[in-house]
């Protein structure tokens, strides 16, 4: 028994140091990523550059490090707080490095790895060239891609997660962006009560009102708000007052064509309940504000959406009813396994 006990003794500093040179030479394992039975398919080609356990973990570090910004304080999870589908709740606009304003509602992060365009006027056509956008907006995050990689390359952490999560564990930007991309991709919302309903599963039973309310939405929302993503991605005037302080041009910013002016991409309705105020501006505090101006606020322009001016009447006949229960069903896309998924929390 003696030998036995002094063996262990002196195997055992071995054991622990081929357990420490395993851990050096961490296997990157793939995520899983499954597109729900009810989504259309992807548009990022995640075959280019697919979700791993150690990318996955940089991406989320990335996210909520404020020292990306000037300020050392203002992270991408700042502005995208997870409660609210990664909204920036209670701003009708977003707050940037030395509480800067800026002129848009900060737009939710949900599916990403679906839509093909992002920002409100379709700036960036890609998902990992995205993040480039508020990173270095001087009203945003303010940041320097050259004093962002310095500071990665110093930290203790950063050097071992991107030799983990890339094959040449390199700190350079373009990894950071699809670490960033990785993390992202896999946020997807999908397990609605409006999900459970449209799979036939349990907890998808609507009530009288939320039946009611997803016919109406079908016949008079669906047409821009398409598939169970609730967006068909486009652009389109939807009849907005122009706010003068502003004259925010939308899409006409991108393509400086005509028929785009005040044109803004169609967002998607999933956790609207949780992500108030609404429009690009945030103007609209609640839902049934949203509401009463399609269906008596609508002001015409050259580009405002033929769906909104038909046979000479403007907007989108609703019966206080017929509000009612339209936000019935619009709470059916409230994800609470989303907005409470600890692999997207901070902490």
């Amino acid at each position: 028994m003696l030998k036995i006990k002094y063996f262990l003794l002196l195997i055992l500093p071995l054991l622990l140091s081929c357990s420490s040179n395993d851990d050096d030479e961490y296997v990157n394992i793939p995520l899983d990523f499954k597109i729900p039975s009810n989504f259309p398919d992807l548009a990022y080609n995640i075959a280019q550059n697919p979700p791993t356990e150690k990318g996955f973990e940089l991406g989320k570090k990335l996210f909520y490090d404020g020292r990306l910004a000037s300020d050392g304080i203002v992270s991408c999870g700042f502005c995208h707080i997870q409660a609210n589908a990664f909204t920036h709740h209670g701003h009708t606009v977003s707050h940037g490095v030395g509480d800067a304003l800026g002129t848009r509602n900060t737009p939710p992060i949900q599916n990403l790895a679906f839509q093909t365009t992002f920002m409100y006027d379709g700036v960036a056509n890609h998902l990992d060239l995205q993040p480039l956008i508020p990173l270095t907006s001087a009203i945003e995050m303010n940041g320097d891609l050259n004093a962002i990689l310095k500071m990665m390359k110093a930290d203790k952490d950063y050097p071992k997660l991107f030799g983990q999560a890339f094959d040449d564990g390199a700190i350079t930007t373009e990894n950071m962006l699809k670490a960033l991309s990785q993390f992202m991709v896999m946020m997807v919302s999908s397990n609605s009560k409006f999900d459970k309903f449209r799979r036939n599963e349990a907890g998808g039973t609507f009530t009288i009102d939320e039946l009611a309310g997803y016919d109406l939405f079908k016949s008079k929302c669906a047409s821009c708000h398409a598939t169970d993503l609730m967006t068909d991605n486009s652009f389109r005037n939807n009849g907005l007052a122009v706010n003068p302080k502003v004259n925010d041009v939308g899409r006409y910013k991108v393509t400086e064509l005509a028929s785009d002016y005040y044109k803004f991409k169609v967002q998607s309705l999933r956790n609207v309940e949780m992500s108030a105020p609404y429009m690009h501006d945030g103007r609209f505090g609640t839902l049934e504000a949203v509401l009463n101006h399609y269906a008596s606020g609508i002001e015409d322009s050259p580009t405002l959406d033929p769906l909104l001016k038909q046979n000479g009447k403007f907007g989108i006949a609703l019966s206080e009813n017929d509000k009612k229960q339209i936000i019935a069903f619009l709470k059916t896309l409230t994800d609470n396994q989303y907005l409470t998924d600890k692999r997207f929390s901070e902490f």
